[in-house]
């Protein structure tokens, strides 16, 4: 008899010097990176922020779409999109990254979404607040998880399933999470989770179920296959590993000057040069950012400019550069207030999850 098990092969590690794989370059072409020239965008524009979409984009018809709160509740909810509408209407300017960015640079390298350093984003998200429905629908003080069901359907390592994750009731609760209907001031688009999605600021992007179609409050821990099995941080496949949660600090260059196209080496001719990106934390505000121009060897502070979208947003920083003609390796790296920055040395793990590697940038810059 035929089963899912015989379309869908256990997560593995690639051998030494292996190529990366025709699946992986199918996943690729489905899923992309922001272009690192759009980091000039304080806002990304809807076509160039990351995505990542693990199963089919539903044929979802918005018209007829609702939305169910129920489990461990004292009234169940059932609301379209109309009466999500009606309810008070919040913006908030979020940073979202992939939690496999990075995967592709790791050594061995887990074989999945080959992500470099571009699955990253910055919107605008227009809804409701989450926190004030579960407070409607009564959840029970026995409370621990609250699940989020996707309209997407797929196979993942045998397991069938409905895209679903969990938050803890705590973090579900927070004020900013939101259910929302908007990107960048427009209906959500398909592929950004039309017409419903959750926003869990400075969470990685797996929490970001779109597609929203249920949210269901348990009185035990959720061991859905996206919470117990994926997502974790395991050094090895007998390892139970810990959740991937909150986005580890992250600074990327904007590279400057223009690229070769196969290899995106950048050339420069000389003079004066402004270097600058932008860098984010789910866990704590960035406090500082150094730029290394050689390959990490040093590192200058390079100066933040003001916040302008709220403490879930990127912040930009820049650095004045003078190089002279010969090639160099730029990179940066940011600490938020936690206390938390970014390695330099890879911090690897089974699944490719959180690697916050700093970035290298290869600059010509060309005599005269």
């Amino acid at each position: 008899m035929t089963t899912v098990d015989d379309v869908s092969r256990p997560s593995r590690i690639a051998a030494p010097d292996e190529a990366i794989s025709a699946e992986e370059l199918q996943l690729a072409t489905r899923n992309h990176g922001i272009p690192l020239e759009a980091l000039r965008y304080d806002v990304t524009p809807a076509g160039l922020h990351y995505l990542l979409i693990h199963y089919d984009i539903p044929d979802v018809d918005p018209a007829a779409h609702t939305l169910t709160v129920d489990g461990a509740v004292d009234r169940p909810l059932r609301l379209d999109l109309a009466a999500l509408r009606e309810r008070p209407r919040v913006t908030h300017r979020v940073t979202l990254e992939c939690a496999g960015n990075g995967r592709a640079l790791l050594s061995p390298r887990p074989v999945s979404q080959p992500w470099l350093v571009e699955a990253v984003g910055n919107a605008e998200w227009t809804g409701t607040p989450l926190a004030p429905l579960l407070r409607e629908a009564g959840f029970s003080p026995d409370a621990v998880d609250v699940v989020f069901t996707g309209a997407d359907h797929g196979v993942e390592r045998g397991v069938e399933q409905d895209y679903q994750r969990a938050l803890p009731v705590a973090d579900a609760l927070r004020e900013e999470v939101l259910l929302a209907y908007e990107m960048n001031g427009a209906p959500l688009l398909p592929q950004h989770g039309a017409p419903l999605r959750l926003i869990v600021p400075g969470w990685y992007g797996m929490a970001h179920v779109k597609w929203l179609r249920n949210i269901r409050v348990l009185t035990e821990p959720f061991d859905g296959y996206q919470n117990a099995v994926a997502y974790r941080l395991r050094r090895d496949a007998d390892d139970p590993g810990v959740p991937v949660t909150r986005i580890e600090p992250r600074a990327l260059v904007r590279p400057p000057g223009f690229p070769d196209f196969m290899s995106r080496t950048r050339v420069l001719r000389p003079g004066p040069c402004t270097v600058d990106g932008r860098a984010w934390s789910g866990h704590a505000p960035v406090t500082a950012v150094e730029v290394t121009t050689d390959g990490g060897a040093s590192w200058t502070p390079a100066r933040l400019d003001e916040p302008s979208g709220g403490r879930w947003a990127w912040l930009r920083w820049h650095l004045d550069w003078f190089p002279e003609p010969g090639r160099y390796v730029l990179g940066a790296r940011a600490t938020d207030a936690s206390g938390r920055r970014q390695p330099v040395e890879q911090p690897w793990n089974r699944g490719g999850f959180a690697n916050n590697l700093v970035q290298r940038v290869e600059v010509v810059v060309l005599a005269g």
